[in-house]
């Protein structure tokens, strides 16, 4: 074959090619050695010398493709309206692949003289020029527009109605005159056909079969609906549209372009759904209330699609959760309250927890929904006006656990319960509140050394520390400092002693605590006359201390020092752990037999409240014995000889050790200063930053920063006035509702 250009007889070329194109159009059987030829025809007609024909072939080829695509439309009608669609569907199959084959015979032409003549996508957008209306396509785009001009707008109208037939017998489970591929490949033969468009290719099969489609199948299913309330319950109504939807999204699958899934989905929602949300939103109560998880599990994913669907459902499950919690914790009371409160309402959260994973796939809203009903029963106040006592009460159970007391469980199993507390603290509004009764209890815990691990204590500080901030435990992580620099000091301490030869007669230890880390306050001190025994090892210290560090106060506070006292009167020695106090009792013993109830406290110099609690322990435990069942000041005393006990080592607790309801109210109190200090510093910071503002934007830029609790806006309000009292702001001259910073 020559690729020179040459002259060419048009007419005749084209007879010899008008005849292969016809075998390919209709599939026919084209030998290779003809098409090769044939394909060469192409070429020479479109480089014909002295003048290219590639025009006139593309018209002849045009008016072919014309004329049959006329005769195969003939053909499909000829057979009637019963045998249309199978008509189309094959005419259609051998045309599409017809046109396919030919576009490749025209390869020449399309790429070489078509392609060239058309204008790209930036010189129609950013050129001066026109798309030319006449511009001509390649020939396999020619055949498709020629199909849908010849072929499916004359037809389009009975194809659609009898495709809308074919779909609704599947629905209603008839035997199909028509095969459900046949209805397939006609309803993709829309797309097919403007498939090669870059643009809006979707259009004609959106317009001509999607919307009249989606019309048919609102007013099916919404016939459907109507029947199922009249015959069913919620639940089978339920059942039965969770199953329709399933069998008509089956049906897309299968009929339909994938672009079309969700808008049937969407229509048959908005019948069988939305249309009703009523009637199911007023059944979703009794549902929740009786927690039916099959009845749920069918609501959920009908009322998720549909806009504000889930909204209802979602507060009566927070309603329920609240209930639920309220009844679990409301009524507790015993010495294990506390235990009995954070258990109760972990079992709770746990229990609707996996509720809403398994019935709502862990929907956020309904996890919302869980965390607003926890934090509204954990926060719940029995009476308004007392405070709340969950920080109190979690604080507590976090040292039952982390007292060596808590016995019967493993390490592993205290951690576990350690980690899941965190789940209840995060719920508190008064978090501070909290810190205040966990310091208080850590801070016992680490003097009388009751701690069962001092990496429990530790990782649960942490814990505290992930879910708060640095700021928030930063005065329990200088706590267990001071613990391990007292352990360094005791070491030099008794290095000193060494060194210039002291001995105390007693083995002396000592913790050194920062005042402004500590929650010990200054409110149990009392007078106190140490025990000869001890005032060498007293002043030993001081000496030592104060040699080390100048400028530095020691304040002593003895009602938090214990000491071991060995009891050798008795048939057998004890070794008795017990209050200072109470170890200067005993000491006064020494050197008489008996004494009475004011010689004692005379000589120690001790308040009435410490003086009556630590006696009565001792009283209590029968190493001392009273002359009077009541204690005044004429009572006898004497040391209890006949005292036994099967342990030879002991402990002597006192009341002290327990939460007494001055201190409960004393921490309480230091809370609320604590706030106005923290809202105050929190004003003048903002003051400070924006120089002049006005009082709500004040008010609310407090409440953004108030992260370790909720302040009362009354509080914040006597907070500014305080703060203008101290001229740190004042009022603007222009506005009593604008505070401005006072430099």
């Amino acid at each position: 074959m020559s690729l020179k250009p040459k002259k060419v007889d048009f007419q005749e070329t084209w007879d010899v090619l008008q005849e292969t194109v016809k075998g390919v159009i209709t599939l026919g059987n084209v030998p290779r050695a003809t098409w090769n030829d044939r394909f060469s025809d192409v070429y020479s007609l479109c480089v014909a010398y002295p003048e290219p024909l590639a025009d006139r072939l593309y018209q002849e080829t045009r008016l072919f493709l014309d004329k049959h695509v006329k005769s195969l439309l003939d053909k499909v009608l000829r057979a009637g309206e019963p045998s249309l669609l199978r008509n189309y569907y094959q005419a259609w199959m051998e045309y599409s692949q017809g046109i396919n084959y030919l576009h490749r015979l025209y390869l020449y032409l399309n790429q070489q003289h078509i392609r060239r003549q058309k204008l790209s996508e930036a010189e129609i957008i950013y050129g001066n020029m026109l798309p030319d209306s006449e511009e001509q396509m390649e020939i396999g785009e020619l055949g498709l527009e020629i199909w849908k001009r010849n072929m499916i707008e004359p037809l389009k109208d009975s194809l659609v109605r009898l495709l809308l037939e074919g779909i609704h017998q599947d629905r209603i489970g008839d035997a199909q005159s028509v095969s459900s591929d046949i209805i397939k490949g006609v309803i993709h033969s829309f797309v097919g056909v403007q498939e090669y468009k870059k643009k809006d290719n979707l259009e004609l099969y959106k317009s001509i079969f999607e919307a009249p489609f989606l019309q048919a199948t609102g007013d099916y299913y919404r016939r459907e609906a109507s029947k199922y309330l009249q015959e069913c319950n919620v639940s089978q109504y339920m059942e039965k549209v969770t199953q329709r939807l399933h069998e008509e999204n089956m049906r897309s699958h299968h009929f339909l372009h994938y672009s079309s899934y969700s808008a049937v989905r969407a229509k048959c929602e908005e019948e069988m759904v939305a249309g009703h949300l009523a009637f199911l939103h007023s059944e979703c109560g009794a549902m929740v209330f009786e927690e039916r998880k099959d009845d749920l599990r069918n609501m959920y994913p009908l009322l998720h699609p549909v806009a504000g669907g889930l909204t209802v459902l979602v507060q009566h499950v927070m309603a329920h959760i609240k209930e639920r919690g309220l009844v679990a914790v409301i009524g507790l009371h015993g010495e294990n309250m506390h235990i009995q409160f954070v258990e109760s309402m972990l079992g709770v959260h746990k229990k609707y927890k996996e509720l809403i994973q398994e019935v709502f796939n862990s929907d956020q809203s309904f996890m919302g929904a869980l965390d607003k009903a926890c934090s509204s029963v954990i926060n719940h106040r029995m009476n308004p006006k007392q405070p709340c006592r969950s920080p109190e009460l979690l604080a507590k159970y976090c040292d039952t656990l982390l007292k060596k007391s808590s016995k019967g469980m493993s390490e592993s199993e205290i951690d576990d319960r350690l980690a899941n507390s965190i789940t209840i603290f995060k719920y508190i509004d008064d978090k501070d509140v909290f810190q205040k009764f966990y310091s208080r209890m850590l801070a016992r815990r680490l003097i009388h050394q009751q701690s069962q691990s001092m990496d429990a204590e530790e990782a649960m500080i942490n814990r505290l520390k992930q879910a708060c901030g640095y700021e928030f435990t930063n005065k329990l992580h200088r706590m267990f400092t001071d613990i391990s620099v007292s352990n360094d000091l005791n070491n030099k301490f008794q290095a000193f002693l060494k060194r210039d030869n002291v001995d105390l007669g007693v083995n002396f230890s000592i913790y050194v605590l920062q005042a402004g880390a500590w929650p010990l306050g200054q409110a149990n001190l009392t007078s106190f006359v140490l025990p000869q025994e001890l005032v060498k090892s007293v002043q030993m210290f001081e000496l030592f201390y104060h040699n080390r560090f100048s400028g530095r106060k020691l304040t002593w506070l003895h009602h938090l020092c214990q000491g071991e006292l060995k009891l050798c009167y008795l048939k057998k020695p004890y070794i008795v752990t017990m209050q200072v106090f109470q170890m200067a009792m005993l000491l006064l013993f020494e050197n008489a037999d008996s004494l009475t109830a004011k010689e004692i406290q005379t000589t120690l110099q001790l308040n009435n409240e410490q003086f009556n609690k630590h006696l009565a322990s001792l009283i209590d435990c029968k190493i001392i014995v009273s002359s009077t069942e009541q204690l005044i000041d004429d009572s006898v005393l004497r040391l209890n000889m006949e005292y036994t006990n099967k342990r030879t080592r002991l402990r002597i607790t006192t009341a002290m050790q327990r939460e007494s309801p001055q201190e409960l109210e004393q921490t309480v109190t230091a809370v609320d200063e604590d706030r106005k200090l923290y809202l105050q510093a929190a004003i003048v910071r903002i003051m400070k930053s924006r120089k002049v503002l006005r009082h709500n934007a004040l008010i609310q830029e407090v409440l953004s920063q108030s992260k370790a609790f909720a302040p009362a806006i009354t509080m914040i309000k006597k907070c500014i006035e305080a703060l203008i009292d101290k001229q740190y702001i004042e009022r603007t001259p222009n506005s009593s509702d604008e505070y401005s910073y006072v430099a």
